[in-house]
C-alpha cells in the first residue's frame, strides 16, 4: 500500500533486486495507482523504488514468453500514469534502464538523484524499445539527442544529461522529497500536467536527422537490423502520437523474432550462467583486499587499473626503477585523460591513484591477498617469478599467473602451494576487455576457485571457468581457427579475401590483419618453443614462420600480411606475400581455386565448432555457452551471431557433419572430429 505524505501517495516499486517490471510488478503498480486516484485525500503521487533501482526495466526472462503479452503490459501502465488525473512525479535513484526509464518517461514530471544512472540498452539485446521511449523521449529532447542514447546502450550518469530537458530538477540527495515537492506544486497549480504525447515535432528537421543518421551507419551496425528499425521508429514520431506508437509496437514484434535478438538474449544469459559457481566452488571465498601485481608493462597496469576501479588497494612491482615509473605514469595518465573527457570525477581519480603503490621490494608482497604475475610469457620465467612469490607471499595469499597459454601446473609446480596457485587470464587492454579466464589447476583448491571468479565479478569483468589444457579456451579454439585459414591461403584464397569475408560477417577483424596487429613474433615463438612435440605428418603451413623469418613481423615492423604505411594498412597482401602463399601451395601440390566468402566463413566457423566440441569432451570448457562468451568478450566474434555454439545450433546438421568430414580429409593426419552431440545440446 502506498504511504500518504501531506496529500501526496508514495508509491514504490518492489521487487528485488533491481525492480525489473515483471508482469507481477506491473500488476501491482496499477492497482496501486488506482487505489490513490481514487482516494480524495489524494492530491498527487510519487512513483518510486530504492537506493539501488528505480528500475533496470523488462525481466529478460520473459521475453518470447506468452506473460510478457499478458495485460497489463508496460504499454498499459504507461498509459494509465500518463492519462492520470492527478499528476505523477517519478522519483528516481539508482538505475533507471529500458522499460523503467519508459516508465519514468510516462509521468507528468521527473526527478532524479544525480549520482543515477540513465539509458535505454535495448540495442545491446537486438531490439529498440518497445514502450513508448522511441515516441516520447523525442519530444522531450529532440532527435538527435533521443537518438544518441537509444543507439548507444550506455547508461549515463544524471548530471551527464541535467541540462537536455529529461529532468525537471536534478538533486544530490532526497530524490522523494524532491519529487513530493513538485508533485505538490503541480496539484496546487490545477493545469494541464505535461505530457510528452501532446508534444510535436517538425516533420523535416526530424527526417532529415533520420537520413543523416542511416548514412553514418556502420558496416557492423549494418548487420544488426535493430539499428535501422530504431531509425524507422525515430522516423514515426513526426506523426501523429498513436500512429507512431503502433509503429513502434510493430518494429518491436518483429525484432523479437529475429536471429540476432535470439542471439543477444542467448548471450546476455550465458554471460551471467559462466560467472555462476558449480556445487563443488560453492564455499566461503577467500578475502581480497591488497592485491599485488608482478609486471608494470601494458598488461600489468591495465591490472592495476581494473582493481584500482573497484576500490582494492593495489601494490604495483617491478625489477627496475625504470619500468616501474613507466607502468606508474602509464596508470595516472590513464585516470588523467579520463577526468578531462568527463568520464571520472577528479577525487575518484584522486583516491584510485592513493590506492596504488609502487616498488621493487619483493618483501612487499606479504601484504597481498592475492599476487597476479604478469610478466613475458615464457614459461621459465614465469618460473622464476612464481619461485620469488612463494618465498615472500603469505600464508593464504592466492597466486594467480596470467598466462595466456602456459601449463599452470607447471608453474605451480615450483611453488611449495600448489592449491593456492590459479590462472586467470586477462584480455589486453585489461581495464577494458571484460573477459577474464579463470584457470584450474589440478592442485588448485576449491576455495582458492570461488575466490578467483568473485574477484573477476567485483571487477566488473565476466568470469569463465576452464581446464589447464594448452590455450584454455579462447586460444585453442583460436588456434584452430586461424589455421583453418592458413590452410584456405594454401588452397586458394589470398589473406584479404578471408579478412573481407569474416568482416563481412561482423567479426571485429580479419585473422590475418589481427596477427599483423599483435605481431607475428608472438605465434612464431609459441611455435618454435613446440616444434619438437609437432608431429610431421600433420599438415603445417609455413607460411607465418617465412614472413617472421623476413622481418615482416607486423604492423610495428611496417609490413606483415599486409604492408603499412603512416599505419594504414595496404588493402591487399602485396607481391611478396602472394609469392610465399604460392609456392606453399605449390609444395604441396596444391592447384589453388577460388574460395567464396560463404565457403570461407563456413570453415572457419565449422573449425570453432569442432574445436569446441573436443573441448567440452576433455572437460576444458565446463558448458557450450562458455565456448560462446569466451569468443565474444574476447576474440571479437560478432555478439549478434550468438557465438559459433550459438551458430552451429542454426544450421542443418547432417550438412555440417558432411562439411566437417570433408574438412578433416582435407588437414589430413592430425585432425580430430569432435562429437558434434555434446556442442548442439541445450
Amino acid at each position: 500500500m502506498y504511504n500518504n505524505l501531506n496529500g501526496i501517495a508514495v508509491i514504490a516499486l518492489d521487487h528485488p533486486p533491481v525492480n525489473c517490471l515483471s508482469h507481477a510488478l506491473r500488476e501491482r503498480i496499477f492497482d496501486e495507482l488506482d487505489t490513490a486516484l481514487a482516494d480524495p485525500a489524494i492530491r498527487g503521487i510519487v512513483l518510486t523504488g530504492n537506493d539501488n533501482a528505480f528500475s533496470a526495466g523488462a525481466d529478460v526472462g520473459e521475453f518470447g514468453k506468452p506473460i510478457q503479452l499478458k495485460e497489463p503490459i508496460l504499454r498499459t501502465v504507461i498509459t494509465r500514469l500518463e492519462t492520470s488525473e492527478k499528476p505523477v512525479v517519478a522519483a528516481i535513484a539508482g538505475v533507471a534502464l529500458g522499460g523503467g526509464l519508459e516508465l519514468a518517461l510516462g509521468c507528468h514530471g521527473r526527478v532524479v538523484q544525480e549520482n543515477a544512472r540513465i539509458g535505454l540498452p535495448e540495442i545491446n539485446l537486438g531490439l529498440i524499445p518497445g514502450s513508448g521511449a522511441t515516441q516520447r523521449l523525442p519530444r522531450l529532447i529532440g532527435i538527435e539527442q533521443a537518438h544518441a542514447l537509444m543507439s548507444s546502450g550506455i547508461p549515463q550518469l544524471a548530471r551527464q544529461l541535467a541540462n537536455i530537458g529529461l529532468f525537471d530538477e536534478v538533486v544530490a540527495s532526497d530524490v522523494i522529497g524532491a519529487a513530493i515537492a513538485l508533485a505538490s506544486e503541480m496539484a496546487e497549480r490545477r493545469t494541464p500536467y505535461p505530457r510528452a504525447r501532446d508534444r510535436s515535432l517538425d516533420v523535416c528537421v526530424v527526417q532529415d536527422a533520420i537520413k543523416a543518421q542511416r548514412e553514418k551507419l556502420t558496416v557492423r551496425q549494418r548487420l544488426q537490423p535493430a539499428y535501422a528499425a530504431l531509425l524507422d521508429a525515430l522516423s514515426a514520431s513526426s506523426l501523429p502520437f498513436d500512429e507512431g506508437m503502433n509503429r513502434e509496437r510493430e518494429l518491436f514484434l518483429a525484432l523479437m523474432q529475429t536471429t540476432a535478438a535470439q542471439a543477444l538474449r542467448y548471450q546476455f544469459k550465458a554471460e551471467r550462467d559462466a560467472a555462476r559457481l558449480p556445487p563443488d566452488l560453492q564455499v566461503t571465498a577467500r578475502p581480497i583486499k591488497c592485491v599485488a601485481i608482478i609486471g608494470a608493462g601494458t598488461m600489468g597496469s591495465g591490472i592495476a587499473i581494473s582493481a584500482l576501479d573497484c576500490g582494492l588497494n593495489v601494490l604495483l612491482l617491478e625489477q627496475n626503477d625504470e619500468a616501474l615509473a613507466r607502468g606508474r605514469e602509464r596508470i595516472l595518465q590513464h585516470y588523467e585523460s579520463r577526468v578531462v573527457a568527463g568520464k571520472l570525477l577528479s577525487d575518484t581519480a584522486t583516491s584510485n591513484a592513493q590506492r596504488l603503490c609502487t616498488s621493487t621490494s619483493w618483501a612487499l608482497l606479504e601484504q597481498a591477498d592475492l599476487v597476479i604475475e604478469a610478466v613475458f610469457e615464457d614459461l621459465a620465467v614465469k618460473q622464476e617469478v612464481f619461485r620469488q612469490i612463494d618465498a615472500h607471499a603469505r600464508a593464504g595469499a592466492i597466486l594467480a599467473t596470467n598466462t595466456s597459454y602456459l601449463d599452470v601446473d607447471a608453474i605451480a609446480a615450483v611453488t611449495s602451494r600448489p592449491r593456492d596457485v590459479l590462472g586467470v587470464h586477462f584480455f589486453s587492454p585489461a581495464q577494458v576487455m571484460k573477459l577474464i579466464e579463470v584457470v584450474r589447476g589440478s592442485d588448485t583448491a576449491a576455495d582458492v576457485m570461488a575466490t578467483g571468479m568473485n574477484f573477476a565479478v567485483a571487477l566488473k569483468k565476466i568470469p569463465v571457468m576452464t581446464g589447464n589444457a594448452f590455450g584454455f579456451v579462447g586460444n585453442r579454439i583460436y588456434s584452430a581457427y586461424r589455421r583453418q585459414c592458413e590452410f584456405m591461403l594454401e588452397d586458394g584464397a589470398w589473406p584479404e579475401d578471408i579478412d573481407n569475408a569474416l568482416t563481412t560477417m561482423g567479426f571485429a577483424m580479419g585473422p590475418f590483419a589481427v596477427a599483423d596487429l599483435s605481431g607475428l613474433d608472438i605465434a612464431w615463438r609459441m611455435r618454435k618453443a613446440r616444434a619438437s612435440t609437432r608431429d610431421p605428418r600433420e599438415r603445417y603451413v609455413t607460411v607465418p614462420d617465412q614472413l617472421c623469418e623476413a622481418g615482416r613481423i607486423g604492423r610495428k615492423a611496417g609490413a606483415g600480411y599486409y604492408t603499412y604505411v603512416d599505419g594504414k594498412q595496404s588493402r591487399t597482401a602485396d607481391s611478396h606475400v602472394r609469392a610465399l602463399i604460392e609456392r606453399a601451395s605449390a609444395a604441396r601440390g596444391i592447384v589453388r581455386r577460388e574460395l567464396s566468402p560463404l565457403e570461407i566463413q563456413r570453415r572457419a566457423l565449422l573449425s570453432m565448432v569442432n574445436e569446441a566440441a573436443l573441448l567440452l569432451a576433455e572437460g576444458v570448457a565446463s558448458r557450450p555457452s562458455d565456448v560462446d562468451v569466451v569468443m565474444v568478450q574476447g576474440y571479437g566474434f560478432p555478439r549478434w551471431e550468438g557465438g559459433p555454439v550459438f551458430w552451429a545450433r542454426q544450421q542443418d546438421r547432417t550438412a555440417m557433419e558432411a562439411e566437417l568430414k570433408a574438412l578433416a580429409a582435407e588437414a589430413g593426419h592430425g585432425f580430430v572430429l569432435g562429437d558434434l552431440e555434446s556442442v548442439l545440446m541445450r
